[in-house]
């Protein structure tokens, strides 16, 4: 038993270290000399030091997510959460709480279970629970395609994914007008495979309570990709309508670009970035970062896949422009498709740099 225990304590904090080096930065992978050093004459930093799980500067998240996943410290966390709770900063709520369940699940743990220890009933602990759970039976199910995933993978996936419906139902009840939980269950909604009348309900209780969240519209266009419960053309028409509709300034008009990516970066060549239907969408998509308030907490994330649009359509300097506000993290799509994100990061990054200089 004793030997047992030692194991699992030896891998908790593996994969405690694991969780920090994300927080800190990610292995350094092989890339060109000549490119690397380029870019740090320009004051940018190489794949080792690109944090690998936030999409920009945050220093009370970093802080939170270090002490967490280091030193077992949960108060930074709460004290963190309840601060979105009082402002009714539902946005960052959200992004918070799943970081910071992403976290606890990558990890031992500990830490969320001795805050719920101590505050029994916290809202927010509730809520991170919740996120924690439902990361935690995504990472049993593994990345894979159904095809490639085992049966004990998907008995696992299904058994601890039933049990954050609860936790999301009292998330719920303890802060009434958070449209976090509903946001959070949209994932069980991609795992169970809720018919579309339901995924409408979940959709009516987020929209109710704020009608512009940006981390709702990326999770529901997942639910309605192809690969998931819908078609092509049921995820176009969701961020089409999302984009016209939305104010200027919300970054909802980022969505067309990701469903683009989606259905046609694997195979598109070159000159398919550069139509102008891909540039009106990437022109749109850069208004919507000017006007929308600088500390939204997702404005990082919209600048990384400006970054990447921006180059692919050869329109360097704006892109350089948008690299330079988030170098340094990379904790965002589309560089978190990959296995190493980092490396793919400075690979565009790179070539921005590279051809900025050639156009001076």
């Amino acid at each position: 038993m004793e030997v047992t225990r030692m194991i699992v304590i030896a891998v908790a904090v593996a994969v405690g270290v694991l969780v920090y080096r994300r927080i800190t930065g990610a292995p350094p992978s092989r890339g060109s000399a000549a490119a690397a050093r380029e870019a740090e004459a320009l004051g940018l930093l190489p794949a080792s030091r690109q944090n690998t799980m936030v999409s920009g500067p945050d220093p009370e998240l970093e802080r939170a997510l270090a002490a967490a996943a280091v030193r077992g410290d949960w108060e930074p966390a709460a004290r963190l959460l309840a601060a979105t709770r009082e402002r009714r900063d539902w946005q960052r709520r959200t992004r918070y709480a799943d970081l910071l369940g992403d976290a606890a699940a990558e990890g031992d743990g500990a830490w969320l279970d001795a805050w719920e220890a101590a505050r029994p009933d916290d809202p927010d602990a509730t809520v991170v629970r919740a996120s924690s759970t439902i990361s935690l039976a995504w990472l049993l199910r593994g990345g894979a395609w159904a095809k490639d995933t085992t049966a004990e993978q998907f008995a696992g996936f299904h058994r601890v994914l039933a049990r954050s419906r609860d936790e999301i139902a009292r998330a719920a009840e303890l802060v009434p007008d958070d449209p976090t939980p509903y946001v959070f269950e949209i994932r069980p909604a991609l795992g169970f495979g809720y018919p579309h009348d339901e995924m409408h309900r979940i959709w009516k209780e987020i929209t109710n309570r704020d009608p512009y969240h940006f981390g709702a519209h990326t999770g529901a266009l997942q639910y309605w990709y192809a690969k998931w419960r819908g078609s092509k053309e049921l995820a176009v028409r969701f961020t089409e309508e999302a984009a016209a509709t939305a104010p200027l300034g919300t970054l909802l008009r980022a969505l067309p670009l990701i469903a683009w990516w989606e259905h046609h970066d694997g195979d598109a060549k070159a000159a398919d970035f550069r139509s102008p239907r891909l540039v009106a969408l990437v022109d749109a998509a850069l208004a919507d970062v000017a006007a929308a308030p600088p500390d939204h907490p997702n404005v990082p994330g919209v600048r990384h896949l400006l970054a990447y649009f921006l180059t692919r359509q050869g329109r360097f300097e704006a892109a350089l422009e948008q690299f330079r506000l988030v170098d340094g993290y990379v904790g965002a799509f589309p560089w978190s498709c990959y296995s190493d994100p980092g490396a793919v990061y400075c690979h565009w990054r790179d070539t921005a740099v590279r051809g900025a200089r050639r156009g001076r």
